[in-house]
C-alpha cells in the first residue's frame, strides 16, 4: 500500500512539473525591449507628421503636415521610484527650412518587462515580455475611463481600457519614405471602423453615423518607432442643429525621416 501511494505522489508531482498531466510548459526567448527603444540621451528621430483635424465645427476635414523630432533626454526617478527618459517634441516645417519650435513632452518608462509612456497623465503599455508572434496585453490597462473626454465630444474612447495590443509581426521588414527597415516589431492595436473610409476620413453614408479607431505601432531594432498611426473620430450625420453633417476627433500619422 505504501509503494502504491509513493507512485502516486510521484505520479502527481511529475504533472505539477508540467502544469498538469498532458500540458507543456511554453518558453519563450525574446530579444530585450530596449533594443526597439533605445533611449541614450541624445539620441533623436525626425518623423513627418501628418495630422488630420476638422474645422469649421467638423464640416471641413484638414491635414497639416510637419517634422516632428523627439530627443532622448537625461533619465531621471519618477514619483514612484522609476528610471524614466523625458522626451522632447519639436516641429518646424515639412520642408526643414523654419527653425524647430518646442511641442512639449512624454515620458518613457522601461521596465523589466514593460515599456511605457506617459502622455498628459495618460499611460500607456508600449510594449511587453515576451515578445512573439500573436502576444496580446491590455496596453491601455491604467488609462481612466473615457480618457480624451476633456478635448473630444466622442464616444471613441469608451472602454479603451479593454483593447487589446498584438504583436502581429516581430520579425518584419517595411519601407518607410522610399527606405527599408529590417527586424521591424509591429505592434497593432484596436481596427474597429463603421461606415468610413480610414485612409482619408472619408463617410462611405453621410445619412449615418460613422467612426474609425485604429493604432498601429511599428519599431525597428536598434532604431526605436519608425511609424505610427493613431485615429480616432465620429461622424454625426446633419441634423437640426448640424446641416452638413459634423466629425469630431483627430488622426495622427508619423513616418521615420531619418535619425541618429
Amino acid at each position: 500500500m505504501r509503494s502504491k501511494q509513493l507512485h502516486l505522489i510521484t505520479a502527481v508531482l511529475t504533472c505539477l512539473v508540467f502544469i498538469g498531466c498532458g500540458k507543456t510548459v511554453e518558453t519563450y526567448t525574446s530579444s530585450p525591449l530596449s533594443e526597439y527603444v533605445p533611449l541614450q540621451p541624445g539620441k533623436y528621430i525626425t518623423y513627418q507628421l501628418d495630422s488630420t483635424v476638422f474645422t469649421n465645427f467638423g464640416s471641413v476635414t484638414v491635414v497639416k503636415s510637419f517634422q516632428e523630432k523627439h530627443v532622448v533626454d537625461s533619465k531621471f526617478t519618477d514619483a514612484t521610484g522609476r528610471d524614466s527618459y523625458r522626451i522632447f517634441r519639436f516641429t518646424r516645417d515639412t520642408a526643414g527650412t523654419q527653425s524647430w519650435i518646442s511641442a512639449g513632452t512624454y515620458v518613457i518608462t522601461p521596465t523589466e518587462k514593460t515599456v511605457e509612456v506617459i502622455e498628459n497623465n495618460l499611460r500607456f503599455v508600449k510594449l511587453v515580455l515576451p515578445i512573439a508572434q500573436d502576444y496580446t496585453w491590455k496596453g491601455n490597462r491604467y488609462l481612466p475611463d473615457e480618457p480624451f473626454s476633456s478635448l473630444y465630444s466622442f464616444n471613441n474612447d469608451m472602454g479603451m481600457v479593454d483593447w487589446d495590443y498584438t504583436y502581429s509581426s516581430v520579425q518584419g521588414n517595411l519601407t518607410v519614405k522610399g527606405k527599408p527597415y529590417s527586424d521591424v516589431l509591429t505592434v497593432d492595436g484596436i481596427d474597429d471602423v463603421f461606415n468610413a473610409n480610414e485612409s482619408n476620413a472619408s463617410v462611405v453614408n453621410p445619412a449615418v453615423i460613422a467612426y474609425v479607431n485604429h493604432q498601429q505601432d511599428v519599431y525597428a531594432k536598434g532604431i526605436g518607432l519608425i511609424y505610427q498611426e493613431f485615429i480616432m473620430w465620429e461622424y454625426q450625420p446633419p441634423n437640426g442643429v448640424n446641416g452638413v453633417g459634423a466629425k469630431v476627433g483627430f488622426g495622427v500619422r508619423r513616418s521615420i525621416i531619418d535619425h541618429n
